[in-house]
C-alpha cells in the first residue's frame, strides 16, 4: 500500500469542487462541496446513533437504500437539524445537484454541517449550484475539504493505492470534525471515494470495519454529534475482478480502507477544538475486544485525563480512574501504564500502583504534540486503539461563542 496525492479524486472517475455559496457569514471560507462520479457507483454510508438525526442523514439514508449513487453536495455553517422544512430543504439540495449533473436526485448523497435549529436558506445554494458543477475537476478534492470545514483548522485530505487483483485500486476520502465529536457507527463527516468493483453488499460490510476500529474510536469532547456520516462510492473502473464477498481480494481491500479511514480519524483527533496534542491510548492484554475498546475510548474521554496532557502533567492515577469506570472487566492490581512520545518513553504504573519516575523527564515526554498512553491490562490477548485530545483552555472559549 502507499500514500498518494488526490483525496478524493485519487479514485477513477471521479470529480470534485467547492465554493463560497453565501450560507457561511465569513466569505473568505467556501460552504458548498461537490463529488461526482462519471459512472453510477456502489454505495455505502454508516450515520449517527443521536435520536435527532439532521435531515440530510434521513434523506440519504432513502436514497442509497438500493446500493446506489453517483455524487455527493455537502454545505458547511448549517446543520439543517431540528428544522420543521429540514428534509424538503435537503431533498431539494439532491435536485439542485441532480439537475447540473443530469443524475437522479436519489442517487445523490447531501450532507450538512453547522448551527443546528436554524433554517437553512436554500437560496444560496441554488444560485452558487451551476458554478459549482462547472468547478468539478480531477483536482479539486482539496477545495471540497475545505468546504465542509466548520471550526477545523487543518484540512483532512488523503488517498492510498494498492493492489487488488493486479490492478491498481485506489481510495481517498475527505473529512470535517473537531468539535462535537464523539462518534456512533460514523464520524462527524467523511466522505470516501474508490475504483474498486466492489458491490454494495461487500462495501457495506468493509466499511463498518473499516470505522468500527478507526472514527468509531475518536473522541474529542464526548459529544455525538446529529448529523454524523460516512459514507463510500464505488466506481468500479479499476478493473479488477468485481469484489462481492469476504475473499483475499475482500480482506486487502478492508486493510486499505482501514489505513485511511484511521488516517483521517487521527487527524480529525488532533484537530480536536482548541486541542494542542494528539492523545493515542494503546490498550493490550484485554481480556475481550469489548474490553479493550472500552478501556481505551474511557481514557481518552477523561476530561481530568485530557487537562493534564494539555499541561504535561504525567498523572498517571486519572489514567487508573478512567480505566476503573470503564465497565469493563479488568484486574486493576495487573494494571501497567506508560507513556512515549519522540523524546522518550517512560513507565509510570506497575501491577496497578505507582513506581518512581522522573518527573522532569517524563514533562519532556508529555510536551510533545503527539502523546501515546500504554495501558497494558495484562489479563487476556485482546487490544484496541483510541485517539483524542487535550482538553485546553481554547475549547471552552470557542464553543462558548460557536454561534457567533
Amino acid at each position: 500500500m502507499e500514500w498518494i496525492e488526490g483525496g478524493v479524486t485519487a479514485a477513477q472517475g471521479f470529480t470534485a469542487a467547492g465554493i463560497y455559496s453565501g450560507i457561511r457569514k465569513n466569505k473568505s471560507k467556501p460552504d458548498l462541496a461537490m463529488i461526482y462520479a462519471k459512472v453510477p457507483c456502489s454505495a455505502a454510508a454508516v450515520y449517527t446513533q443521536n435520536l435527532v438525526k439532521g435531515a440530510p442523514v434521513v434523506v440519504t439514508r432513502k436514497n442509497i437504500a438500493d446500493g446506489r449513487a453517483q455524487a455527493v453536495i455537502c454545505n458547511s455553517g448549517n446543520a439543517n437539524t431540528c428544522n420543521a422544512d429540514g428534509e424538503e430543504k435537503a431533498w431539494r439540495m439532491c435536485e439542485i445537484a441532480a439537475q447540473e449533473l443530469g443524475i437522479a436526485p436519489q442517487d445523490v448523497v447531501v450532507a450538512s454541517t453547522g448551527v443546528i435549529g436554524q433554517v437553512l436558506p436554500i437560496e444560496p445554494i441554488e444560485q452558487a449550484a451551476p458554478a459549482l458543477a462547472k468547478a468539478l475537476s480531477p483536482t479539486g478534492s482539496g477545495d471540497a475539504a475545505r468546504a465542509i470545514m466548520t471550526t477545523d483548522t487543518e484540512m483532512k485530505n488523503l488517498a492510498v493505492e494498492l493492489n487488488i487483483g493486479g490492478k491498481p485500486v485506489h481510495i481517498g476520502g475527505i473529512a470535517k470534525g473537531s468539535g462535537m465529536i464523539h462518534p456512533n457507527m460514523a464520524t462527524m463527516l467523511c466522505f470516501l471515494t474508490t475504483d474498486a468493483a466492489i458491490s454494495a453488499c461487500a462495501l457495506n460490510a468493509a466499511l463498518k470495519e473499516a470505522v468500527h476500529v478507526s472514527f468509531n474510536m475518536v473522541s474529542v469532547d464526548g459529544d455525538t454529534s446529529t448529523n454524523d456520516m460516512t459514507a463510500i462510492l464505488a466506481s468500479g473502473l479499476a478493473g479488477n475482478g468485481e469484489i462481492t464477498g469476504d475473499s483475499e481480494d475482500y480482506r486487502l481491500f478492508v486493510q486499505g480502507l482501514t489505513a485511511l479511514c484511521t488516517a483521517l480519524a487521527r487527524k480529525v483527533a488532533k484537530d480536536g477544538e482548541g486541542a494542542t496534542k494528539l492523545l493515542v491510548c494503546r490498550v493490550t492484554g484485554a481480556r475481550s475486544e469489548k474490553d479493550a475498546r472500552l478501556v481505551a475510548k474511557s481514557v481518552i474521554c477523561s476530561s481530568l485525563f485530557k487537562a493534564a496532557m494539555f499541561g504535561a502533567d504525567a498523572n498517571w492515577g486519572r489514567v487508573l480512574c478512567a480505566i476503573g469506570y470503564a465497565d469493563a472487566d479488568v484486574d486493576v492490581s495487573l494494571v501497567d501504564v506508560a507513556f512515549e512520545s519522540k523524546a522518550g518513553r517512560i513507565e509510570v504504573c506497575k501491577n496497578g500502583a505507582g513506581i518512581d519516575f522522573d518527573e522532569d523527564e517524563a514533562k519532556k515526554i508529555l510536551t510533545q504534540d503527539e502523546i501515546n498512553v500504554d495501558v497494558a491490562l495484562n489479563g487476556g490477548e485482546f487490544h484496541a486503539c483510541a485517539f483524542g485530545c487535550d482538553l485546553t483552555y481554547d475549547y471552552v472559549k470557542i464553543n462558548g461563542d460557536y454561534r457567533s
